[in-house]
């Protein structure tokens, strides 16, 4: 089969790649559309340090079921599928508590940090445990369902946080996560959401998305702002989703006193927390890590149009030319926020 392989860092070569074998419990899926994440971005260079070369990337995915193991039920060849970004196993004491996410043995697709390696869907085929597998309602196509994804990485992060009638939501960071973050929010019934972000183009489609207030944090005093919005309060929950200091701080400081921070972004391995303003304030600091069980309601949600997808959507390219959009997206070229590859 042809992939898209990171044969070294900054090296993306679209070649010949063997066929995935497929185990006994596994399909084997044909790729029709698989999207650039940012943390792919980020391991392209080596910067998160899990993704080890040569490694096919790839783990927001939909396609079509071309061969099954010999243990595999309920699916059929044909069938429309995506599927989780995390494998587990169906053993583990987590999984068992329901909290697959959490499992100790999981493995990523598409990632590989040293310790394992499981190639991922920059690819024309790729084999799939059929525990992780969804099936694609009708009104839903393959470019559509491989964002399922991320919107249940969103998803994930607001189930866990605890939401009342008519709350205000802060959330930082209006990238692709931020922006479904307030698409769910908004479809869970969230009171105002604030969106807030440094780029103003960013800030303009989290409005039209359901944003309630935009505010960028290079140009305004956000705290103020939210302050002024919240009758000198503060916003009952905040969503951090870049994950750095700076946002981390800005997430905590928009809340009021027993408010609930949740952490989704984590593109820094550590980050400077106000100790004292976290203790003295009661504010809660919530962890949200990938998804754990999100996947059927996020798909219901896309088919009844409460979450856009396409308005994340920026192109839609051949695997081919892969390393070309990839380069774009490192680039952090203005107005790219999500490339879907098509095999």
């Amino acid at each position: 089969m042809k992939a898209l392989v990171l044969e070294a860092y900054n090296k993306l070569v679209y070649k010949d790649f063997p066929d995935p074998q497929v185990a006994d419990d596994e399909v084997l899926v044909r790729v029709e559309a698989v999207g650039i994440c940012g943390s792919d971005v980020h391991g392209m260079d080596g910067s998160t340090g899990r993704r080890v070369p040569p490694l096919v990337m790839g783990h927001e995915a939909a396609g079509t079921i071309s061969a099954l193991g010999k243990g595999v039920k309920g699916w059929k060849t044909g069938d429309r599928v995506t599927f989780d970004s995390t494998i587990y196993k169906m053993d583990d004491w987590y999984t068992r508590k329901g909290l697959y996410n959490l499992s100790d043995d999981r493995m990523v697709l598409g990632v590989s940090p040293g310790d394992w390696k499981r190639h991922g869907a920059f690819a024309e085929f790729v084999n799939i445990p059929q525990h992780i597998l969804y099936r694609i309602p009708e009104d839903v196509s393959f470019t559509q369902a491989s964002m399922v994804e991320p919107v249940a990485v969103a998803a994930h992060a607001v189930e866990l946080t605890p939401l009342s009638w008519n709350d205000t939501a802060v959330v930082v960071g209006s990238g692709m996560i931020g922006l479904f973050v307030v698409q769910v929010l908004r479809a869970k019934g969230c009171g105002k959401i604030i969106a807030i972000d440094l780029e103003e183009e960013k800030l303009q489609l989290a409005g039209e998305l359901g944003a309630d207030v935009i505010l960028n944090s290079a140009k305004q005093e956000v705290v103020k702002e939210i302050l002024a919005l919240t009758q000198g309060r503060g916003a009952d929950v905040a969503f951090e989703v870049v994950g750095i200091s700076e946002t981390l701080n800005t997430a905590i400081d928009s809340v009021r006193k027993g408010a609930t921070v949740t952490l989704v972004g984590n593109l820094s391995p550590s980050v400077a927390l106000p100790m004292q303003a976290v203790v003295t304030r009661q504010i809660r600091l919530q962890g949200s890590c990938a998804i754990c069980g999100e996947y059927p309601a996020v798909l219901d949600m896309i088919a009844r149009k409460e979450v856009n997808v396409e308005a994340i959507l920026s192109a839609e390219a051949p695997l081919s030319e892969g390393a070309e959009w990839f380069q774009r997206l490192y680039n952090k070229e203005p107005g790219l926020i999500k490339v879907v590859l098509k095999p």
